[in-house]
């Protein structure tokens, strides 16, 4: 009896979760459109709901973050929406696989991730509040490092069509340049989102457990 009551709850908070990554994801606050790229607060839920219910569920919500961010760069498509899109794919089949591992695959990463990282921090004993912190930086980072690095990696020439520049050089800088003036930013506001919001419902979740 009490296996199902924790998998009715986990399933619940999971589901949960995921509408709140659907909503950010589909509302001007979810994605924030940039003049080349849409910066996001959408992992945030996901970095949250791996820390409450483990790595599975941090996977599971990033990939509903991934088709969500697929879905909106298909309907209302930037400069690099190629990127992260199957359906708007310059190179055919191979371009889609990789817009798919890009859009869905380096979001499920984020949950997977934060939610080891927030299992190592808790079990080496650093303070809550900064491992929360620690794993909402981390999982922010993920997003974006793994993101534009493949996007560098597998998208390379595609990208330097889109930007009308000459090289790897040249890319390799743009990408850094989205690294530091949105990855960086949004992984600070996930560091102070998450050990806020995650410490509350932390102390919430306990009190109700006992």
């Amino acid at each position: 009896m009490k296996n199902k009551t924790k998998d009715t709850r986990w399933l619940t908070g999971v589901a949960l979760m995921a509408a709140i990554v659907i909503l950010l994801a589909f509302t001007p606050i979810g994605m924030i459109q940039l003049p080349i790229i849409k910066a996001t607060t959408v992992h945030i839920p996901v970095i949250i709901g791996a820390i409450l219910f483990g790595p599975m569920a941090g996977a599971i919500l990033g990939g509903v973050f991934g088709v969500c961010s697929m879905i909106s760069n298909t309907m209302t498509p930037s400069l690099l929406s190629f990127a992260f899109s199957p359906f708007l794919s310059t190179t055919g089949i191979v371009g889609a696989v990789k817009a798919l591992w890009i859009s869905v695959g380096c979001r499920v990463l984020i949950g997977v991730v934060s939610g080891w990282l927030w299992i190592f921090l808790k079990k080496v004993k650093v303070n809550r509040y900064v491992a929360l912190a620690v794993t909402g930086f981390v999982g922010a980072m993920t997003n974006t490092i793994t993101v534009m690095g493949s996007i560098f990696l597998l998208l390379m020439k595609e990208y330097a069509v889109a930007r009308e520049v000459a090289g790897a050089r040249e890319v390799f800088g743009l990408i850094m340049v989205t690294v530091v003036s949105s990855g960086i930013p949004e992984a600070v506001a996930a560091m102070i989102l998450v050990g806020v919001i995650g410490s509350a419902l932390l102390l919430a979740i306990s009190r109700v457990s006992s």
